[in-house]
């Protein structure tokens, strides 16, 4: 099923059930595909890998937005509480993230496939895992491993 389908499928069924978190996010990611597909230069279609860039870009938001509202300590709880549902919420339409050791293993995979043996290569390594593993690795992620294993 499309995402565009499973997330109208989540808001009927959060507005029988007067489920305003639910329909809060709902509402704010496709509030976000909207601007997208109107904004100035866009002519691709809504498919299931702009949901999926959308909802990544939200999630991402969100998780800065909680790294704030933990500093704020017990004033910052009641934010947080409604940032990890909305996190847990675009989690399921997400790929899966790789894990440490996974990515890892990936990373030294491509760094063997490109020949790199400098640290100042790594930008083309994190935009050749970018491009074909999005939303399951950081780039953050990509360069300290890569700087690691490059480092010796």
């Amino acid at each position: 099923m499309a995402i565009s389908q499973e997330i109208d499928q989540v808001f009927k069924a959060a507005m029988k059930e007067r489920d305003q978190p639910t329909l809060d996010v709902v509402r704010m990611l496709k509030t976000r595909v909207q601007e997208r597909t109107t904004a100035k230069g866009f002519a691709g279609e809504v498919d299931d890998a702009l949901w999926t860039e959308v909802i990544g870009a939200y999630s991402k938001q969100m998780k800065k937005a909680a790294a704030e509202y933990e500093k704020l300590g017990e004033r910052g709880e009641e934010q947080l509480g409604q940032i990890g549902f909305e996190l847990e919420f675009c989690a399921r339409f997400l790929p899966s993230q790789l894990g440490e050791d996974e990515l890892r293993v990936l990373v030294q995979a491509r760094i063997d496939e490109l020949s790199m043996t400098d640290a100042k290569q790594v930008g083309r390594l994190i935009g050749a895992l970018m491009k074909t593993h999005k939303g399951q690795v950081e780039a953050g992620d990509v360069k300290r491993i890569a700087e690691e294993i490059l480092a010796g």
